[in-house]
């Protein structure tokens, strides 16, 4: 797999300060701040409503996956996408990634690619016969790589980090937001806080069930079962309405 960000917000720091600071009618430019300045108002923004980030973009070409990681991949609706057509694009002899557990099983192995040549030979076949290539491709294989263009803004890829690092998650994905994330980071050092798998960015386990189980991340303190059953009786005991004030560009 290949993963190229191939194009970003510009100046993406100031604007992601500056739209946080325009909600709460303080009119002082970002650029203007001190590092430390940026640095308290950047921590203070991963902790509030995330509306703003929104208005920072990244797009991604994504070469050399398989179908199977893009039809995941396109099921968050936050996102922009544009694909190599199967309908239009004649794919006979494109490789089909063979998954590490097929792999290591030679008997499997040789299983897997009998069955690839007889789809990619039955594929050419019908195309030969005039079958349209768009019926043809009903016989590919979900394994067949591909290639997408995706687009997400800085709170779709928070999101996304969350549960799409986590151990829980098939390995292509898991290797393709690592890429992902490695070259925001590279050009944003300060978005790694904002791009993190959900046990870093919140201290609790996103699936417990099987963290406690199987994660090698996994430690006791993540289950946060107990906390939560505290702040469910807390919580449905009382009816409280915080009355949040402006001041130094922070809502207090």
């Amino acid at each position: 797999m290949n993963v190229k960000l191939i194009s970003y917000t510009p100046d993406a720091l100031n604007l992601l300060l500056g739209t946080k600071n325009t909600r709460l009618a303080n009119a002082s430019d970002p650029a203007t701040w001190t590092d430390e300045e940026r640095a308290e108002h950047l921590a203070y923004m991963r902790d509030t409503i995330k509306s703003s980030w929104e208005f920072v973009d990244y797009v991604f070409r994504i070469e050399g996956v398989t179908r199977a990681f893009t039809h995941q991949l396109v099921r968050t609706r936050t996102g922009s996408y544009a694909q190599e057509a199967q309908r239009v694009v004649n794919v006979a002899d494109r490789a089909v990634a063979v998954p590490p557990s097929v792999a290591a099983d030679d008997e499997a192995l040789n299983y897997w690619n009998y069955a690839v040549d007889i789809i990619n030979g039955s594929y050419q076949a019908l195309q030969s016969r005039g079958i349209p290539r768009q019926d043809a491709r009903g016989l590919l294989p979900t394994n067949i790589t591909t290639s997408i263009i995706a687009k997400f803004n800085l709170r779709t890829l928070h999101e996304m980090a969350k549960l799409r690092l986590c151990t829980r998650t098939q390995g292509e994905y898991q290797d393709v937001f690592r890429q992902m994330r490695s070259l925001v980071t590279l050009i944003h050092p300060w978005a790694a806080e904002f791009i993190e798998v959900h046990c870093v960015a919140h201290g609790t386990c996103a699936f417990p069930r099987y963290g406690s189980k199987e994660c090698p991340v996994w430690f006791p303190a993540l289950d946060n079962t107990p906390a939560r059953e505290e702040a469910r009786k807390r919580f449905w005991s009382v009816r409280y309405e915080a009355a949040p004030v402006a001041h130094g560009g922070k809502a207090m």
